[in-house]
């Protein structure tokens, strides 16, 4: 009897300790909130992603996808870059539309709060929006890559009328041709 009494208090600390460790990880939503951030930055659903003490982190969609907000954002299957407080800076896997073009986002930057205004850093120019249309994480359309659409660091004719038509759309226009 006394050589079973070990073994199950041995298994009973580590039930213990396995349910402390998953019950103390944080959302991406509840880490983003803490350095500042509103929590819609990223899609709705994100439950597997990694940052280290320097704030560098990566979150894994389980398919890449569109959220629509004033203009559309495309989020490839792995989102990359560096926390820090009020900022996402060294980005990787969002893309922000303007017209009908995609441009890389490379930083995110909350102004000053009570101003309500948020950066996206697209390049050669930052785009402003409202922090509102952010504080809910949106629901996330599946998409092919941005990165499947690319053919020598340009969009091909066929990528940019399937992404504004649909596959279906453009099936039936070549059958036409």
């Amino acid at each position: 009897m006394e050589n079973m009494i070990l073994p199950v208090l041995l298994l009973s600390f580590l039930t213990l300790s396995i349910s402390n460790v998953n019950s103390k990880q944080e959302s991406i939503y509840e880490i983003l909130k803490e350095h500042g951030l509103p929590m819609g930055l990223l899609p709705k659903g994100i439950d597997e992603f990694s940052i280290d003490g320097t704030g560098n982190f990566e979150v894994f969609l389980d398919q890449a996808c569109n959220a629509k907000f004033e203009s559309e954002l495309h989020y490839d299957r792995n989102v990359s870059g560096t926390l820090s407080y009020g900022q996402m800076g060294s980005l990787s896997g969002i893309s922000a539309q303007e017209l009908f073009l995609w441009f890389p986002v490379k930083g995110i930057r909350v102004d000053i709060p009570s101003s309500g205004l948020i950066y996206f850093d697209v390049g050669v120019v930052r785009k402003q929006f409202s922090l509102s249309l952010f504080e809910t994480p949106r629901d996330c359309m599946a998409v092919r890559s941005y990165n499947d659409d690319v053919l020598n660091g340009e969009l091909s004719a066929e990528a940019l009328y399937k992404r504004k038509y649909g596959n279906d759309q453009y099936e039936n226009l070549r059958d036409v041709m």
